[in-house]
């Protein structure tokens, strides 16, 4: 948002517990996909219309526009999208799903926002899929241990991207340094 304009972003899923099938505790995030199925054109409007919109109006009509990412995390249930929690940034590792779709120059986009000139900006989308995968420490989210050592990041981006988190260089030789460790995106 600009304060006054709003643009968004693809949507995506992302997966809180840190077991398959939605079971154990709750994380940072497991991993994420977009674009989301369910989310089609009239769903996204609904969104902006009743959840995006109505909060950035009402930040402005009470004296202080917002101007950036407003991260919106969501719940669809039958009876429609409901908000659960707004960010002040890009969601992780919703981000790492959704920047690579962008078909645009995102720092122009940004800038634009920036200047309070985002109704100019070509927010452009490719019609593609993504996926991220976040590599835990054993034991996240609880307690972890660290110092193991990390291998074939460099051969991965012949075929995606991997974002590091929780690394630590030591010696010339990468390894665990946090729990959430790495995000691969295809």
């Amino acid at each position: 948002s600009d304060g006054r304009s709003l643009k968004m972003l693809p949507f995506a899923r992302d997966f809180k517990r840190v077991f398959d099938d939605d079971e154990g505790p709750n994380t940072g995030s497991m991993g994420c996909y977009s674009p989301v199925a369910i989310v089609d054109p009239a769903l996204a409007d609904e969104i902006e219309q009743t959840i995006m919109r109505p909060t950035l109006d009402a930040l402005a009509t009470r004296g202080t526009p917002y101007v950036g990412f407003l991260y919106a995390g969501l719940m669809i249930g039958g009876d429609g999208p409901r908000g659960g929690e707004f960010n002040c940034r890009l969601g992780d590792p919703e981000a790492q799903a959704i920047l690579p779709l962008l078909d645009c120059d995102f720092a122009e986009v940004a800038l634009l926002a920036a200047e309070g000139r985002l109704d100019e900006a070509q927010l452009r989308i490719d019609d593609a899929a993504s996926c991220c995968i976040v590599a835990a420490s054993g034991g996240y989210p609880g307690k972890y241990t660290t110092g193991h050592r990390i291998s074939g990041v460099a051969e991965a981006g012949d075929v995606g991207l991997v974002f590091q988190a929780g690394t630590a260089e030591r010696d010339g030789i990468l390894e665990t340094a946090g729990g959430r460790v790495l995000s691969v995106v295809g």
